[in-house]
């Protein structure tokens, strides 16, 4: 088991309130993601869950268990952190059989919990190296395979792959989305990378200003935005804002439209502007242009498209496809 239920969390440094009132259910099993931007509170928030930072109140229980005043080593919870925080003195079986060697956990039982998690892992073929002499995508799965042993109730990660390079980070994603299968884990993930949220999620929550702003599923949030931070935050490229008022009479104060729902062409559409910009990226071609309706304005198109700066262009948005936001910038149904 592996439920998490947090109640009114806040945490202040001095006078400045980081957290502000998180109220959040998370069910046994559940992949749950922290997103939002620097400083929104996500890590502070999974280190409030850890333990490692008191909340200033609020209530933190594992399992319908109270733990707020409980010391981090008996939460039933195993940290991952950016930095993989690894012995360098010690090769990787014993980094990974520290903890319960610390807890006094006899040597046939660390030897087989350890052996489960480095074959599961594939790093059966380094148990004998040290620290220095693997790739950061190795030392993370040490990390990873210290935190499997210890059997824990919650597995939370704080930016754990941000440290890889493009190639690891998706390798990594997916070795972490198949081990929350075959373990089938309470996992808890804080990133700034939206991609690795949209991937690994069962539920994303979006922080902002230490509050949260929703939380969903991927594709709630991408198709059904609360309000136009979250419909801005989620979706690269970003989606589109258009004063409403610039597109007639309307309830809404702003129209959002995401750039894959924009049809070009070269004779005739809804929005008469000019290419300034356009990024080849094989799959898709991103296309900036300049209108007088809408201002700048991103669209992608799927595949290769020959269009180059300065052509005269017209724009057509899907209709069924236009968000609207309210003057509070919350999403109007």
């Amino acid at each position: 088991m592996g439920s998490l239920e947090l109640k009114s969390i806040r945490k202040a440094f001095g006078t400045h309130e980081v957290l502000k009132g998180i109220d959040l259910d998370v069910r046994d099993g559940e992949f749950v993601i922290f997103v939002g931007p620097s400083g929104c509170g996500k890590s502070t928030l999974l280190r409030v869950i850890a333990g490692l930072e008191d909340a200033t109140s609020g209530s933190v229980r594992i399992d319908g268990a109270e733990v707020i005043n409980t010391p981090p080593a008996k939460r039933g919870i195993a940290m991952v952190f950016q930095s993989y925080a690894l012995y360098p003195h010690l090769n990787v079986k014993d980094n990974m059989g520290l903890g319960l060697k610390q807890a006094g956990t006899e040597r046939a039982e660390i030897d087989a919990r350890v052996g489960k998690a480095s074959t599961m892992l594939s790093l059966d073929p380094y148990l004998a190296r040290r620290p220095a002499e693997l790739s950061g995508g190795q030392r993370q799965r040490v990390a990873i395979g210290r935190a499997i042993v210890r059997e824990p109730k919650l597995f939370l990660f704080d930016e754990p792959l941000s440290n890889l390079d493009a190639a690891l980070r998706v390798q990594t994603r997916l070795e972490i989305a198949g081990l929350h299968r075959r373990l089938k884990a309470t996992m808890i993930y804080v990133t700034h990378d939206q991609v690795e949220a949209m991937t690994l999620a069962d539920k994303i929550v979006v922080l902002n200003g230490g509050a949260i702003e929703q939380i969903g599923s991927p594709m709630e949030l991408y198709n059904k935005p609360a309000n136009t931070f979250v419909a801005g935050f989620i979706g690269s490229p970003q989606m589109n804002f258009i004063a409403a008022e610039k597109l007639g009479p309307s309830e809404a104060k702003t129209i959002g439209i995401r750039p894959e729902h924009i049809a070009l062409a070269r004779e005739s559409g809804d929005w008469k502007g000019k290419v300034i910009h356009v990024e080849h990226l094989g799959a898709d071609t991103i296309v900036y242009l300049e209108t007088e309706m809408t201002g700048l304005l991103t669209v992608r198109l799927f595949g290769e498209h020959r269009y180059a700066p300065d052509d005269v262009v017209y724009a057509t948005p899907d209709k069924a496809s236009l968000h609207r936001f309210d003057t509070n910038g919350r999403a109007i149904a």
